[in-house]
């Protein structure tokens, strides 16, 4: 699946009343959902939300039971993670998908190693690895270093710097600093600030509000396996998102 070109002010993606179910299981209903170009979104909602099967449906690994996804304003199938790759979508899930036996340039090159006279060519592995990273402000010691010796900052950024160099317009980000310490989360959300600065558009699915309210341009809300808001950061608050996470009513104080 070839990427299309940009139909003017489309979204970079959306979806129109996208449902999955897993048996008996309603894991999403109706969703309505859409990335504008150069635009973050935050996807917050307590476990079995929906979040992970909106973003598996983005990503191609899952296929919706209803409803339709277009990139660029052009409706398309994504039947395999593979086309979503294809599509311009590159995702960075929870854990990270990475080889710890492997080096550093092989696993952002994993799956997609180029090759000179039909053998691997490192050297350009190496060479395209450290300026993706150099471009992305990661301090990693070589391009030869076992993943397995990183530290879990540096793993993060690692599968980063994989998904900007597979290339694409949109990156989806699964929980980017969970399990790692503040310092080392200051350092993952610096990349992503690059990242948005760059202008590439972006989903990030949290549990941090904190890191969220940083971060997104808007932030939409999923429970029980709906979409039940969408709020421009800068128009709402967190008791508001947490009143919507949970399903309560806020009282007239706000509390």
């Amino acid at each position: 699946m070839p990427l299309q070109p940009n139909n003017s002010n489309a979204p970079v993606i959306e979806t129109n009343g996208v449902s999955k179910a897993f048996g008996h299981v309603q894991a999403l209903s109706d969703a309505d959902f859409r990335v504008d170009p150069h635009e973050t979104v935050a996807v917050v909602g307590d476990n079995g939300a929906g979040k992970s099967t909106l973003m598996n449906i983005l990503v191609g690994a899952e296929q919706p039971d209803e409803g339709t996804i277009s990139i660029n304003g052009h409706e398309i199938d994504l039947p395999t993670p593979r086309a979503g790759r294809e599509a311009g979508v590159s995702v960075v899930y929870q854990d990270l998908a990475l080889v710890d036996s492997l080096d550093v340039a092989t696993n952002v090159f994993l799956g997609r190693a180029p090759k000179r006279r039909f053998v691997v060519d490192r050297k350009r592995m190496a060479r395209e690895t450290m300026v993706v990273l150099s471009e992305l402000g990661i301090n990693v010691p070589a391009a030869h270093t076992l993943v397995g010796l990183l530290s879990g900052g540096q793993r993060q950024a690692v599968a980063i710097a994989r998904a900007v160099h597979a290339g694409g317009q949109l990156m989806i980000m699964d929980e980017p600093t969970a399990a790692l310490g503040v310092q080392e989360a200051k350092k993952v959300l610096k990349v992503v600030e690059m990242l948005k600065s760059q202008g590439r558009a972006l989903v990030i699915v949290s549990h941090n509000l904190e890191h969220v309210f940083a971060l997104a341009d808007r932030i939409v809300v999923l429970r029980g396996g709906r979409i039940v808001g969408s709020k421009r950061r800068s128009e709402t608050t967190h008791s508001e998102i947490v009143h919507m996470i949970v399903g309560a009513i806020p009282t007239a104080s706000g509390e």
